[in-house]
C-alpha cells in the first residue's frame, strides 16, 4: 500500500492541512513525468502504438505546449504553475456506445479532488456536461478522452485532465480561475495528481463492478445548471431551455419553454454565460 500525505499552505495562517491519499489501485503507481511535451494526450496515445503500458500509467508534464481539449480546442496552461496529465486504462469491458460513462467518473474524481482542496461550503463545484468543472461559474478543470476501439469495444483510452492549480491570469473569454485564486495560496501540482488517481480508481473500480446507474446519478446529482433555465446557443440560435440533467445515451437533456424534451450533442450547443 502506497501511502502519500499532501501538505497545503493557507496563507492566512500559514498552517499546513494534511491530506492522506492511499493509492491501493492501479492508477498512478507507474509515472512517466515529461519536462516539456506537445501535449500528455498525444504521449500517451503514441506511447500505446509503440508499447503496452501498464494500466494506469500517468503521463505528466511540467510544460504542455500544445495541450487540447473538446472541439479541437487547446488547452493554455502555464508551465510549472497547472496540472496537465492523462491516465492510460484499458475498459475493455466497455462498449463504445457506453463511453460516456469513462467521462462521468473522470468527471467525478476532478470533482471530488477539487473539493477536497477547497474549503467545504464556501465554493459552488459543480459539472458542466460533460467534461468541464466549475468553481463559481469559474471552469477550473477539463477534461479529454480518447478512445482506441475494436469491434465495437473500447481496448484502451487515454483520459487526459487538466486542472489550473496556481496560474493567477486567464483570457476573459476563457472565464477560468484557478484553485489558487479561490483559494488565495499555492498548491503543489503532484499533490493534486496524487488525489485525483486516488479518486478516479475508486470510480474506475466502481465501473468495473457495473454500479452505471450509481455513477450516473451521482453525476446528474452534480450538474451545473440542473433544474435551471439557461441560455445555450444550439445550432446557432440563442434558445432559453431547461437542464433536465443527461439521456440515457449521454446526451443533454433540455426542455424548450412548451415543455419539450430534446438530447443535444456536444458539438451542437453551447453554453452562454
Amino acid at each position: 500500500m502506497l501511502e502519500i500525505l499532501i501538505f497545503i499552505r493557507f496563507a492566512a495562517s500559514n498552517k499546513f492541512k494534511v491530506f492522506e491519499a492511499m493509492l491501493t489501485g492501479i492508477i498512478g503507481r507507474n509515472l512517466i513525468f515529461l519536462p516539456n511535451v506537445d501535449s500528455t494526450n498525444s504521449y500517451a496515445m503514441q506511447l500505446l502504438k509503440n508499447v503496452k503500458p501498464r494500466e494506469g500509467t500517468v503521463v505528466y508534464a511540467g510544460a504542455q505546449t500544445h495541450g487540447r481539449g473538446q472541439r479541437s480546442k487547446l488547452w493554455s496552461s502555464e508551465p510549472g504553475r497547472n496540472l496537465t496529465m492523462s491516465v492510460i486504462l484499458f475498459p475493455t469491458f466497455l462498449e463504445l456506445k457506453n463511453q460516456r460513462f469513462l467521462y462521468q467518473i473522470s468527471a467525478l474524481a476532478c470533482y471530488d479532488t477539487i473539493a477536497a482542496f477547497l474549503k467545504q461550503g464556501q465554493f459552488d463545484i459543480k459539472i458542466k456536461w460533460p467534461n468541464d468543472i466549475l468553481v463559481n461559474s469559474k471552469k477550473v478543470c477539463g477534461i479529454l478522452i480518447e478512445n482506441n476501439v475494436i469491434e465495437n469495444k473500447i481496448s484502451s483510452s487515454v483520459v487526459g485532465v487538466g486542472i489550473n492549480v496556481n496560474q493567477k491570469k486567464f483570457d476573459q473569454q476563457l472565464n477560468a480561475a484557478s484553485l489558487s485564486v479561490f483559494s488565495a495560496c499555492d498548491f503543489e501540482p503532484k499533490e493534486i495528481m496524487f488525489a485525483f488517481c486516488n479518486a478516479l480508481n475508486q470510480y474506475y473500480k466502481l465501473l468495473k463492478s457495473g454500479k452505471r446507474l450509481q455513477i450516473q446519478s451521482l453525476y446528474q446529482s452534480l450538474m451545473f445548471g440542473l433544474n435551471e433555465w439557461r441560455e445555450f446557443s444550439i445550432h446557432g440560435k440563442s434558445l432559453i431551455m431547461k437542464v433536465n440533467g443527461t439521456a440515457p445515451s449521454g446526451l443533454l437533456l433540455l426542455e424548450d419553454l412548451q415543455g419539450k424534451e430534446q438530447e443535444v450533442d456536444t458539438h451542437d450547443v453551447r453554453w452562454i454565460f
